[in-house]
């Protein structure tokens, strides 16, 4: 039993699944997996397995030859928004996980998912064990409306719609009801395009993506054939860029659906835009002047200067069949422009109601400082305040804005500033740290066990395996306990 018990010690190896304990003998050496940290250098602990973790490990493995980095997961699986937030019919944005996956192979990279850090080990312990660690673990909160009527069904966020069309274990069980004509989404964002390109989009163009089967099933039967974008300013403060914008335009089937008033004056605005803004505006307004074919059933428009002010109930008191808005007007001027109620209202018959105003991080142990206002984690340059040998990148380090690329130049950055403070003598690097064995050998004690990177090919391979029957690139496993018991086999 000693050598038992030395040996779950090195491999961290009691399963946790349906509360019960199972030992596993296997070892590094003898089943070829690499899950520990084995260098003198520098040891570096990222908690969150998403892009911003990955790019932050990414630069710190290039510019410290000797220094090992361990990320800790909290799902089965890595790559994070990657796999859970990027649009199935965005294949081409996905390619980063190849990247992602060579920083997970190198040899002085570990990962270790099924890890609850916060719940399961803490962050003072991952302190204790390793010379930085970095928190990259994104926006898991919603941010509410804040209005009568929010927690009607019918009405979802824009976060766990999409991790149900994109097969996030926890939103599995969402099964929104599809069987109205109009859906609302409020915001214009990226995002919210995303969601009424699919709620819209024909079924051809997803049955070969990604999507999850249920969710392809859940559209097939699909009676929604109108889906308005709700914003409370106007077109030249609109939040999505050229690309989703273009693809709402050219999707088939269907018909832009906007309101000439909403457009007054913008025309005159156009000649001192930034180009950028410039062609988002006139693609908007190509949009309105060509309306498109009336015989075509489904269709979709921006309704601007709209704020939600109650979702509507019906006469159950228990489903949302419609919302009401404030009609706004803009005040100020540039950047400052802000939104103000006329004291006019306008409901809005709808069955769907998806709100798209955002993501939040939330605090995952009460060891580490949290702005709940503006809900991340307070640094500067991605230290965080007041605590040595802490730091944050992405989402959580600047709030939930931005699309890969800016998550990818956030991390770099962070990524500098703890290879300054190595260089600087303000992180002292010269005193050993154990690393992922002391951190393994607590999770054996609290029945842990993680899934490496190796276990996690097998789930990937599984899931590649059963969409090849489907005719797509994957049907991806929605349960964790399938996945962490095709990870063991």
């Amino acid at each position: 039993m000693k050598m038992m018990t030395m040996v779950n010690l090195v491999r961290g190896s009691v399963m946790k699944i349906h509360g019960l304990s199972r030992v596993s003998l296997c070892v590094p050496a003898v089943c070829g997996v690499r899950g520990l940290s084995s260098t003198s250098g520098p040891k570096v602990c990222i908690v969150g397995g998403g892009p911003a973790g990955f790019y932050t490990a990414q630069q710190l493995l290039k510019a410290r030859q000797e220094a090992s980095v361990d990320i800790y997961e909290k799902l089965p699986v890595p790559f994070g928004l990657v796999r859970f937030g990027v649009a199935p019919d965005h294949p081409e944005v996905k390619n980063v996980i190849n990247t992602f996956t060579q920083t997970a192979q190198h040899e002085r990279c570990s990962f270790h998912g099924n890890v609850n850090v916060g719940k399961d080990v803490t962050i003072d312990e991952l302190r204790q064990a390793y010379h930085a660690v970095v928190l990259s673990y994104g926006a898991e909160g919603n941010r509410s409306m804040g209005i009568p009527g929010e927690g009607l069904a019918g009405v979802f966020s824009a976060k766990d719609f999409v991790g149900w069309y994109n097969g996030l274990p926890s939103n599995k069980e969402l099964h929104p009801d599809l069987g109205c004509e109009t859906a609302v989404i409020l915001g214009q964002g990226n995002v919210a395009l995303d969601v009424a390109r699919i709620l819209l989009a024909p079924l051809d163009m997803l049955k070969e993506t990604d999507i999850t089967q249920n969710a392809l099933e859940a559209l097939a039967g699909s009676k929604v054939r109108r889906v308005l974008i709700v914003g409370r300013r106007g077109p030249l403060q609109i939040a999505c860029t050229i690309k989703e914008l273009r693809e709402m335009v050219n999707l088939p089937n269907t018909r832009a659906d906007m309101l000439s008033d909403d457009f007054k004056g913008i025309a005159e605005a156009l000649k001192d835009l930034p180009r950028p803004r410039k062609r988002l505006t006139e693609l908007m307004m190509k949009a309105v002047k060509e309306k498109g074919d009336d015989k075509v059933e489904k269709c979709w428009g921006f309704r601007f200067f709209r704020s939600p002010v109650e979702v509507l109930a019906g006469a159950d008191g228990k489903r949302a069949t419609g919302i009401r808005l404030a009609l706004n007007k803009l005040e100020g001027s540039g950047e400052s422009v802000r939104a103000e109620p006329t004291g006019q209202l306008e409901d809005v018959g709808c069955g769907l109601i998806i709100s798209s105003i955002g993501y939040k991080s939330i605090p995952i142990d009460p060891a580490v400082p949290f702005d709940p206002r503006k809900a991340i984690v307070p640094n500067e340059m991605g230290r965080v305040q007041d605590t040595a040998g802490l730091y944050c990148s992405g989402w959580v380090k600047r709030g939930p804005t931005g699309v890969i690329a800016t998550t990818m130049n956030d991390s770099f950055d962070t990524a500098r500033a703890i290879i300054q403070d190595m260089e600087a003598g303000k992180l002292d690097v010269s005193v050993s740290k154990p690393g992922a064995p002391a951190i393994t050998a607590l999770l054996q004690k609290r029945d842990v066990r993680t899934v490496l990177f190796p276990q996690w090919e097998k789930i990937n391979a599984e899931e590649e395996k059963r969409g090849k029957s489907l005719g797509k690139p994957r049907e991806k496993l929605l349960d964790v306990d399938k996945m962490l018991k095709i990870a063991w086999s």
